[in-house]
C-alpha cells in the first residue's frame, strides 16, 4: 500500500465528517500542534466554523536518531517521557537535558512568532480538539494533552489522520475521544502515507492562523 493522503490540507477535510458534531459550537476549539498540523487543523476549524489555535510542543528527538521521540514538552512547562525508546536509546543526563534546553529555546520561539501578543489560551470548560498531521509514538500528542488538561476543559477529542493503533488505543486511555481515518498495520513514517509532505514553513503557519482569526473576529480573508 502507498501514500493515501494528497497533502495536509486534503488530511484536513478527512477529519470533517467524523468531526461535524461540534460544529458551530461556541465552546468548541481546535488547537494544531504546529507547523504541521496547522494545515490540518486549518481546514477543520474552517469548515466547522469554530475557533482555531495553537497547542505549542516540541519532541525531544534521541540524539543519535532525530526522528525517534524519547519525549516531548508543551508550554507551561509540560514533558512526557517515551520509557520505551529511553531504554532503546539510553542517553545520559547531559545530553538529554542538552535536547530538552534547545527545544525550549524552539518552542519559546515559536510562541513568540506564532501568537505574538495574542493572550494565553483559556480552556476551561472548553471542548479541545487537538489536530497533528499524523502520530508515530505520540509522544508530542501525549504532552499536548497534559497541557491541555492543566486548563480543565470540558472534553478533549484527539483528531490526527494517520497513526498505528498502538498509539491511536494508548491515546484512548488519555482522552475523551480519537479519530483517526486511517490505521495502517505497518506505520513506516508519517510522510510515507503523504504524497505531499512538504515541511510546513512558519510563513505558511502564520499566514493560515491570520486568515482563521481575521475570520473569527468577522474580518475577510
Amino acid at each position: 500500500m502507498g501514500p493515501i493522503l494528497q497533502d495536509r490540507a486534503a488530511a484536513g477535510r478527512r477529519l470533517v465528517e467524523p468531526l461535524l458534531p461540534y460544529a458551530h459550537r461556541a465552546d468548541v476549539i481546535v488547537l494544531a500542534l504546529p507547523r504541521g498540523g496547522v494545515p490540518v487543523a486549518y481546514e477543520v476549524a474552517t469548515a466547522l466554523e469554530v475557533r482555531l489555535d495553537l497547542m505549542l510542543v516540541r519532541k525531544l528527538g534521541v540524539p543519535s536518531h532525530q526522528e525517534f521521540a524519547m519525549g516531548a514538552i508543551a508550554s507551561g512547562g509540560i514533558q512526557v517521557l517515551n520509557e520505551q525508546a529511553l531504554r532503546a536509546h539510553p542517553i545520559d543526563k547531559a545530553a538529554f537535558d542538552a535536547v530538552v534546553a534547545r527545544e525550549t529555546l524552539e518552542l519559546q520561539r515559536r510562541e513568540q512568532v506564532y501568537r505574538g501578543n495574542r493572550p494565553p489560551l483559556q480552556l476551561k470548560d472548553q471542548v479541545v480538539i487537538l489536530i497533528d498531521d499524523g502520530l508515530a509514538t505520540g509522544a508530542s500528542m501525549m504532552a499536548a494533552i497534559h497541557a491541555a488538561r492543566v486548563h480543565a476543559p470540558s472534553r478533549i477529542v484527539v483528531a490526527v489522520p494517520v497513526a498505528p493503533m498502538e498509539t491511536v488505543e494508548a491515546l484512548r486511555r488519555e482522552v475523551d475521544e480519537v479519530i483517526c481515518p486511517l490505521i495502517p498495520d505497518w506505520m513506516m513514517s508519517i510522510g510515507y502515507w503523504y504524497m505531499d509532505f512538504t515541511q510546513t514553513s512558519d510563513r505558511e503557519v502564520m499566514d493560515l492562523l491570520q486568515r482563521a482569526w481575521r475570520r473569527e473576529t468577522g474580518g475577510s480573508e
